[in-house]
């Protein structure tokens, strides 16, 4: 839930140094990370996949869109594993941060034209193709470019992840992909054959995000190799790669128990393995894309209290309603998806009794909720800082304007220093795309 070097003792402190001094330094609210914590989350991930798969171990691409700034783009280029990127924006990030194209993996369900040809240009390794409409976009760039571009298909292999239906994209009713079931996988396969500026390397699935346990991957497995079986059996030949997304939960709560990267890789390679194994398969490389498991709990928001205010129920009990300088601007998750968080007042030790209270942010909306039940202090009075583990997937990366307030700052912490690696929004920001 904390990164490795918060300590949460009498004054909350990270690499040693204390909320008070970063709320001085830096001001509130901003998002701290563990850069130390994320290069060992992402090394972890990396070695797992390597032990479990040996020399069918593919590429760890960390799924930027659940933080990416070029400061962690050169952080990812530093320990030598792969990126994946969605938007042509988040491309841009990728090689502003110097990672090596061949190290980058391109989604995507409507990317542009533009993009395409950006991504062939600069010689990104894999596309993975998302509807009959890129097989000819990708076709037709790559001829273009004089160039013959790897893809992978995005498959549905209609399996329903038990997370939030906002999350879960694997199912047969969602944007993504081309369904196994329905055959519309199979026409996209006859339809990338016929391009010879495409070569298929295999396919692509993402079941959703915030997953535990492992079933859902083993049938995906299951289900993944199967259909490989069935492209061997018609073209006589096997295809080398399979990408099996991300997707590992993450603990936001005391109660949650976060998926250990060797545990999850050896149960993929078991259960890839001993299909293979069942239809006289070749092993193939297999990716992963771990996103939230590795930024998510490297990072914490810290507030500071604006205003407390007691409510009266209509059953006579009563809520108290702490209002932080922050909300659903830096933390849109618990108002989209009924995402829980916990917090703790960071600046000080208090002795006392706690209260049902709710922690809200300062926007103009009811919903604006960053946790809607907590025991928190009594004594908790404006000026205090309140701290949210966990919030480093998705906090910053889809946070907003709204109410023209700006974005928070990203600061990185490691051996006792911090740097603002994304600076604060200001009010000149705000005004400088008005004409």
């Amino acid at each position: 839930m904390w990164s490795s070097s918060v300590k949460t003792g009498s004054e909350l402190s990270i690499s040693g140094i204390t909320a008070k001094q970063l709320a001085k330094d830096f001001g509130t609210p901003t998002f701290f990370i563990d850069e130390a914590d994320f290069r060992a989350r992402a090394l972890a991930w990396n070695d797992a996949l390597k032990e479990a798969f040996g020399d069918k171990a593919g590429t760890v691409y960390y799924a930027s869109k659940a933080f990416s700034c070029t400061e962690v783009a050169r952080w990812i280029k530093d320990l030598g594993i792969g990126i994946d990127v969605s938007t042509g924006g988040e491309m841009a990030v990728a090689l502003a941060g110097g990672i090596d194209p061949k190290k980058i993996e391109v989604h995507g369900n409507n990317k542009s034209i533009a993009e395409i040809e950006k991504a062939i240009s600069v010689g990104v390794e894999t596309i993975v193709i998302d509807s009959m409409y890129e097989i000819d976009r990708v076709a037709t760039a790559a001829a273009k470019a004089g160039k013959v571009q790897r893809v992978l298909l995005r498959l549905t292999p209609g399996i329903e992840a038990h997370t939030h239906e906002s999350i879960a994209t694997a199912h047969e009713d969602v944007k993504f992909g081309f369904s196994i079931a329905s055959g519309a996988a199979w026409v996209a396969i006859t339809a990338v054959h016929k391009q010879s500026s495409l070569e298929l390397r295999g396919f692509h699935a993402h079941i959703g995000s915030q997953i535990f346990g492992f079933e859902s991957f083993e049938i995906l497995a299951e289900r993944f190799v199967t259909f490989l079986a069935k492209y061997r059996d018609e073209f006589k030949k096997e295809l080398p790669e399979l990408d099996l997304g991300g997707g590992y939960g993450i603990a936001y709560l005391e109660s949650d128990v976060t998926v250990v990267p060797r545990d999850a890789m050896q149960a993929l390679a078991n259960a890839v393995k001993k299909h293979c194994a069942a239809f006289n398969l070749e092993v193939p490389t297999v990716s992963i894309e771990p996103g939230r498991a590795i930024v998510g709990p490297t990072m914490f928001t810290l507030y500071e209290v604006g205003t407390v205010k007691d409510v009266t129920l209509e059953n006579g009990t009563h809520r108290r309603y702490i209002s932080v300088d922050g909300g659903m601007s830096d933390n849109i998750r618990p108002s989209l998806y009924g995402a829980e968080y916990t917090t703790i007042l960071a600046n000080r030790t208090s002795s006392a009794a706690h209260t049902s209270s709710r922690l809200v942010g300062k926007h103009c909306e009811t919903g604006d909720i960053i946790i809607r039940e907590i025991d928190l202090p009594e004594d908790i009075v404006p000026g205090d800082l309140l701290a949210v583990p966990a919030t480093g997937a998705y906090g910053r990366s889809m946070a907003s304007n709204y109410n023209h307030v700006p974005r928070p700052s990203v600061v990185a912490v490691k051996d006792g220093k911090a740097r603002v690696i994304v600076r604060r929004e200001s009010i000149e920001d705000l005004l400088a795309l008005d004409i």
